[in-house]
């Protein structure tokens, strides 16, 4: 009865709230919700976690249920309030009766408004910030998440040329007072513009990003909740394998980085596209020589539109690889939170529509690969599929990866952050190998609820050289094949 009274106390308070607030502003509330069951077999190639000491569940469900409300003064100035609800049935708020835990989160909160007079846009809070890549590779591998930022966007030429520019901080582990009386620099922040130049049949978006990284900040954060497992840390992302230790180990109390890249859309020959990426990062180059890393990603791809029942796509990417050496910094892009992936591959951390534990989470970075896929096969009135296959191959040396993987090892543990530098079947050698294929299938039982399939199969060559026996041998006995079935519903209103 006591909870009851609270919760009733809260939705009272938040029903009288939002009932003030609309005196004086609209109210809006859109949103969405996805439930499904994943069954995911041999996941990592083993069954295991990516240390392998830990076995993985082979069949989960997971719900999400995320809701934004706009409370809107008038068409110049809005606030944005996103909360969301995510996690396994069974877990936190999911645990029947009686949840030992709440997950609700508060997943966006900005101020947006246009400057009085003009149309350049503010937006301030925390909030989506994408950076620019061709349409068919879906989002940035070196930024696609949320953000705390300032960002303005504003029109410099009419239909023809806009800016977007912004500052985010991505980081600050101490918050507003250091550890001790020195000073430490424990943020991570990035300053980023994009000057997005379309034309009769061509666009091109040309875009830099600059942040300062300090040598305090704990980069162990991952760029996933999906599961403890699953994601790469800032620290896998941004350090070279001879600094990694979860923090940093550099020599400067900060370091530069900086990626400029292109994303480039071509239509002048409609129906045929044409797709294509580049990308070049590089940081701590004032640092000591192994502390340094840096590398180039270039991606591209062509579809034919001309079809109603079928779109096909052919792609390919390459990125630079690690040489044979850790200790003259390393030779992979660096990155800071990557959702890549082309024609929703179930290699890739992507656009699947049912996210968590959906994918390989294989690297793109230290890697290079082709694939194909036939989108929006429609042959059924509401049914609409997607068939794709990727295959990949690395391009990172073998020596390279094992040293890194002896010093991640050691790494986790001196520090307990039971995470590691580079993974199996996720960073490849140059002797390894991956593919995969991906039948995806959405039937739309209402404009607003679908219910939706997602299969995918993988399967590997690994070293075990590099990797150990103990992880090798397992992945073999499973005939180095991964596979998943997910299917449930979503519903946005």
């Amino acid at each position: 009865m006591k909870k009851l009274a609270c919760l009733a106390l809260a939705a009272t308070m938040v029903l009288g709230a939002i009932g003030a607030a609309h005196a004086a502003t609209e109210v809006k509330m859109t949103g969405d919700a996805r439930i499904y069951g994943n069954f995911f077999e041999n996941r990592n190639f083993t069954g295991w976690n990516k240390s392998g000491t830990k076995t993985a569940d082979t069949f989960e469900i997971w719900e999400r249920f995320r809701l934004r409300s706009d409370f809107v003064a008038n068409e110049a100035v809005k606030f944005r309030l996103g909360i969301k609800v995510e996690d396994t049935w069974g877990h936190g708020t999911f645990t029947a009766a009686n949840p030992s835990t709440t997950s609700v989160q508060v997943d966006l909160a900005y101020l947006q408004f246009k400057w009085p007079g003009c149309d350049i846009e503010v937006t301030a809070g925390l909030q989506e910030v994408n950076l620019p890549q061709s349409g068919l590779f879906y989002n940035s591998p070196v930024w696609s998440d949320k953000m705390a930022a300032l960002v303005i966007s504003a029109p410099l030429i009419d239909n023809t040329l806009s800016a977007l520019a912004g500052f985010g901080r991505l980081i600050d582990t101490t918050q507003s007072y250091d550890a001790t009386t020195t000073q430490h620099a424990d943020e991570l922040d990035a300053y980023f513009l994009a000057l997005p130049i379309t034309l009769d049949g061509f666009k091109i978006t040309p875009w830099g990003v600059f942040a300062v990284a300090g040598a305090s900040a704990d980069y162990s954060y991952k760029n996933t909740t999906d599961t403890v497992d699953s994601g790469k840390s800032f620290a896998n992302s941004l350090l070279s394998a001879s600094n990694y230790n979860g923090t940093s180990s550099w020599k400067n109390n900060q370091n530069n980085y900086f990626w400029v890249g292109g994303a480039f859309e071509v239509t002048a020959l409609d129906p045929i596209r044409f797709y294509a990426d580049v990308i070049y990062g590089s940081g701590a180059n004032n640092d000591r020589k192994s502390s340094q890393r840096a590398g180039w990603m270039v991606d591209a791809g062509v579809e034919y539109t001309g079809f109603d029942v079928v779109t096909p796509q052919v792609f390919a990417f390459w990125s630079t690889g690690e040489d044979n050496s850790t200790r003259n910094g390393s030779e992979r892009m660096p990155y800071l939170r990557s959702n890549w992936g082309p024609g929703n591959s179930f290699l890739f951390d992507d656009s699947q529509a049912l996210g968590k534990g959906s994918n390989m989470y294989a690297s793109p970075v230290g890697a290079m690969g082709i694939g194909a896929s036939l989108k929006n096969i429609s042959l059924i009135d509401k049914l609409t599929n997607q068939l794709t296959f990727v295959y990949m191959q690395g391009t990172n040396s073998a020596q390279a990866l094992r040293t890194a993987r002896i010093t991640g090892a050691t790494a986790a543990t001196l520090y307990n952050r039971g995470y590691t530098y580079v993974s199996m079947g996720q960073d490849l050698t140059q002797n390894e190998y991956l593919m995969g294929l991906n039948l995806d299938t959405k039937y739309m039982i209402y404009e607003n609820l679908a219910a939706v399939m997602e299969t995918g199969w993988a399967h590997g060559s690994f070293q075990s050289s590099v990797w150990g026996r103990s992880l090798v041998r397992q992945s073999e006995s499973n005939g180095n094949n991964s596979w998943k079935v997910a299917f449930g519903l979503t519903y946005k209103f």
